[in-house]
């Protein structure tokens, strides 16, 4: 099927982070939008607002007839779906063209230059701040991000001219092998989605397969530290970069008075005096990423400064709600052991000798069944630590299976509970709060509207 020339796209699980960007792309290009989604929210909303039409019931009667032609109609749909899912059955029973959300990004990207940004954590941040960087430059470029942009209020951007389009390579299912790299950066591959690659060897082999698809002429910008072994193709450059060493990396770092300046360095110049928008110690290490995919596709050292100083960062990546001399309160997606010690670290720089407080809810059985005790030891870093019951997304509940596991190999000496999601805000109403952090990758972000409003009135 040609995407020119198809009419209708159908989106099955349209709310999701990634395929609402293709649906807003599709939107662009003119074509009729539609889709289901689980449950309503504020980005299906404005889907909605902007011209698709989205349900909430899994219900064939409710497509209507302009996405019933197998001939002018793609169906798009997300692997989180289950496989028994009654639309999704229906579209293949009746011989429509089905592509999963990764191949669909792959076939609109093919033929651009596409800098990709992959890794467990820190590709959202990085590949959203290198857009940012590209986008407000003479270079530009077209983004399919991972989160939305606070500078634009999208996870879209659009060019008309520029040949570089920046993506979020993401790992789950694989998605990230239907990608034809021009340059790509990695920033981590602790293991995760072990769901899906039963071991970690698998998981590693996956990242390295990634590593042969990036194109001759291109190059793999890959964290030092990292165990990965790449396989690029002949005609790839590789380099490496990290806070303090490697190809590209900081010096002169500063850090006070809530901000954060340094030097970048790359192999063949130096910017100094560079602020960092989001002035918190693990965007250094993603800023340098995101400078060396800019700088390496001719973005200036002046429009780099100004972009990174004009980054206003992520909603839901170490997002700030109330910022005050007595109170501070932000949410992050952190899911994983790792984001979560690298969010409590950041905070214990920023705050030295304040209490912190974590809400954490888990995401996923599976998730927690393999890194329980990593999460606890994470968690463990804060003040006092109140655990939610998992998110399941995808997943149907395992035996023995709870937030009971991650509670019990807490720091026995820490304030720590155990909370429903309902109870939680008056659960907080009656805590000494100087730095509250939420963390997860679930629905734990539809409750930051009515904590940031208790504690404002509190």
């Amino acid at each position: 099927m040609n995407l020119d020339t198809i009419k209708a796209v159908y989106f099955i699980g349209a709310g999701g982070i990634g395929m609402s960007a293709l649906v807003r792309y599709f939107l662009s290009k003119g074509k009729k939008v539609a889709g289901y989604d689980r449950t309503p929210s504020e980005l299906t909303e404005q889907l909605n607002k902007e011209g698709a039409s989205i349900h909430y019931e899994d219900n064939t009667d409710l497509i209507t007839e302009e996405y019933l032609d197998p001939e002018t109609t793609l169906i798009v749909f997300t692997p989180a779906v289950p496989q028994d899912h009654t639309e999704l059955t229906y579209f293949r029973r009746h011989g429509f063209e089905i592509k999963k959300r990764s191949q669909v990004l792959g076939i609109i990207t093919r033929f651009s230059k596409g800098l990709c940004v992959a890794g467990t954590h820190g590709k959202t941040t990085t590949s959203t701040m290198a857009a940012h960087l590209l986008y407000q430059s003479h270079v530009d470029c077209t983004a399919f991000l991972g989160g939305i942009s606070k500078n634009y209020q999208t996870n879209l951007l659009l060019s008309k001219e520029s040949p570089f389009t920046v993506i979020e390579a993401d790992e789950f299912d694989r998605s990230f092998h239907w990608l034809s790299p021009y340059m790509s950066v990695i920033t981590s591959t602790d293991p995760d989605h072990l769901d899906i690659y039963g071991t970690e060897e698998a998981y590693m082999k996956s990242f390295e397969k990634y590593t042969t698809l990036i194109q001759p002429g291109g190059c793999l910008i890959l964290r030092k530290g990292i165990s990965l072994q790449p396989q690029v193709q002949e005609g790839v450059k590789i380099y490496t970069y990290s806070k303090e060493e490697g190809d590209f990396h900081a010096e002169n770092i500063r850090i006070g008075n809530g901000e954060i300046w340094i030097d970048f360095v790359a192999p063949d110049m130096c910017i100094t005096d560079i602020q960092l928008g989001v002035p918190i110690s693990i965007n250094i290490e993603n800023g340098v990423a995101a400078m060396a995919l800019a700088w390496l596709n001719g973005v200036t050292a002046e429009e780099i400064k100004k972009g990174m100083a004009s980054f206003r960062g992520v909603d839901r990546r170490f997002d700030f709600k109330i910022k005050k001399d007595r109170l501070v309160f932000l949410s992050d997606y952190a899911h994983h052991p790792s984001e979560i010690r690298q969010s409590i670290l950041s905070l214990r720089e920023l705050y030295r000798g304040r209490k912190i407080t974590v809400v954490f809810q888990p995401h996923l059985y599976t998730r927690t069944k393999d890194f329980y005790r990593e999460f606890a030891e994470s968690l463990s870093l804060a003040d006092e630590v109140i655990l939610l019951d998992i998110y399941p997304a995808r997943e149907k509940p395992l035996p023995g299976i709870s937030s009971q596991l991650i509670f019990d190999n807490l720091r026995p000496d820490m304030e720590k509970s155990l909370c429903s999601k309902a109870e939680l805000v008056d659960a907080l109403k009656d805590k000494e709060i100087e730095v509250l952090l939420t963390l997860g990758a679930g629905d734990i972000e539809d409750d930051v509207p009515a904590i940031a409003k208790m504690l404002e009135n509190r």
